[in-house]
């Protein structure tokens, strides 16, 4: 086993938003002992791996964006993933982060050593880290959730998932079968429509969705968001709150739904005459209970002579195609998975060993939870981003990693205040917070609305969402309090 040849004081492992978020903050702050570790050769996370046609943000731009790093050269109000990728790629050359990522690099497994009080990284290459922290920004959108189907292994044609789009695959012509309309699907069905020859979409539950308010930013617009960066912050600042109070009806009550619901409905029968279509598309269980999605153009796509919507339950895939449990055979050529992430395996999948080598899946045998969402009892200096109970269903994530990272730095400047060694937090304020929670998530329409989620893991719990006001996040966060922490 060879040695990585350097001894940083903080090891990020990933380098999307959150990890970038938190390696520019640490650079701001004058702290530049750290790595990023990346498994991949560029960085980028979510927004390097997802490159199917179509893909776009479903939040504003302007808000889906570094706080500290405002961009008025957005070319619409949702941004392509092209725009995305490249605005990480440039805050992290304009913030000299670049050079602190490690490509390649892929964590194998992370152990706390209890006498020499550091942790020690281990990477797929054999090399090792020993660090005095470890910081998670893996986020949950990297594991891709393919559907056990009998006979998958039969298919004679290409198979993928939309996180892994083969660009080899000529669709032109060719009959495609895509398995699942969640947020990806909605965005690269329309395009597969106006290139394939035939599309068949298989669809289990209904997603609610509302028309995408997308436009292209006037050149004029941008000029004065640049010339004068007030007016920038300003239309940002009523993006947040617009979207904020939608937290109202998702966590305070469900009944707060109906006006969303109304505009999904009016969509609906806009976009769809056929009553038979418009029966199978609208969903039975309260908006919000599932992600709500966004798009203009799918249900048009659904109603195109080469396209057809398959509600019957897939049997098993064969050779040639997909059989139904109704007895009906669709020949397909390709199968694109549109299937979404394993979001809670994404964070029980971390090896990681902490005090007294207890692994973080026996600590949460459970349930995956942190006070939080970013600090484990028995995990001292390792911290996570985007962790359970963090994401959200109303407003955007990016403003939720700015949170955590602060968090994470007041833990660490709270720890150089003390000359501590370790902080770790107290179990009974982790058990206190997550007690909590719990308590307000069982009130949402996340479990009160009559569906199954990917928010909610095998016992029916909601390990994915923050059930309330991002801003509530953000006030809860911003300062390590003392009493919660242990420092040793």
């Amino acid at each position: 086993m060879t040695r990585a040849g350097e001894a940083p004081a903080i090891v990020i492992i990933g380098s999307g938003f959150a990890g970038l978020c938190l390696a520019i903050r640490l650079k701001q702050a004058g702290f530049h002992r750290f790595v990023i570790l990346e498994k991949n050769d560029d960085l980028g996370g979510t927004w390097r791996d997802n490159q199917y046609p179509g893909c776009a943000c479903d939040v504003p731009s302007h808000l889906y964006s570094f706080s500290f790093e405002l961009n008025p050269d957005w070319s619409a109000m949702f941004a392509p993933q092209q725009e995305i990728w490249a605005y990480l790629r440039r805050c992290a050359g304009c913030y000299g982060v670049t050079p602190h990522i490690r490509f390649g690099r892929a964590v194998q497994r992370m152990e706390w050593d209890g006498p020499a009080r550091r942790w020690t990284v281990v990477t797929a290459t054999g090399e090792v880290y020993r660090a005095r922290a470890v910081v998670s920004g893996i986020g949950a959108l990297h594991v891709p959730s393919i559907p056990e189907l009998p006979g998958a292994e039969e298919f004679a044609g290409p198979a993928f998932h939309s996180a892994q789009w083969d660009r080899s695959c000529r669709l032109a012509g060719q009959r495609v079968a895509v398995i699942g309309t969640g947020a990806s699907a909605i965005q690269f069905v329309p395009h597969l429509a106006r290139e394939a020859d035939q599309v068949h979409v298989f669809q289990r539950t209904p997603p609610w969705i509302q028309p995408r308010p997308d436009a292209a930013i006037p050149p004029a617009v941008r000029a004065t968001f640049g010339a004068v960066p007030l007016t920038m912050r300003v239309f940002r600042d009523g993006l947040y709150w617009m979207l904020e109070l939608r937290a109202a009806g998702f966590a305070v009550h469900p009944g707060l739904m109906a006006p969303l619901r109304r505009t999904a409905g009016r969509h609906i029968e806009r976009q769809i005459s056929d009553p038979v279509l418009r029966a199978q598309v609208t969903p039975d269980y309260t908006i919000g209970c599932k992600r709500i999605l966004l798009s203009s153009d799918y249900y048009p796509a659904l109603t195109r002579p080469n396209v057809g919507l398959v509600t019957d339950p897939i049997d098993r895939i064969t050779r040639t195609g997909l059989a139904c449990a109704g007895g009906r055979h669709y020949d397909a050529d390709v199968i694109v998975y549109g299937t979404g992430f394993r979001t809670v395996e994404a964070l029980t999948e971390l090896d990681v060993a902490g005090r007294d080598g207890i692994k973080l899946q026996d600590a949460w045998r459970d349930g995956a939870e942190a006070y939080h969402g970013i600090t484990v009892p028995g995990f001292p200096n390792f911290f996570l981003l985007l962790g359970p109970n963090t994401g959200l269903g109303h407003n955007s994530v990016v403003f939720m990693i700015e949170s955590q990272v602060q968090h994470v730095l007041s833990c660490l400047r709270r720890l150089a205040r003390e000359n501590g060694e370790t902080i770790e937090v107290r179990p009974a304020a982790a058990r206190r917070f997550n007690d909590g929670i719990q308590r307000r998530l069982r009130r949402s329409v996340w479990s009160e609305g009559g569906c199954t989620s990917w928010y909610l893991d095998a016992d029916g719990v909601n390990r994915a969402l923050w059930p309330g006001f991002s801003f509530e996040y953000w006030a809860r966060t911003r300062h390590a309090r003392r009493r919660d922490y242990e420092i040793g």
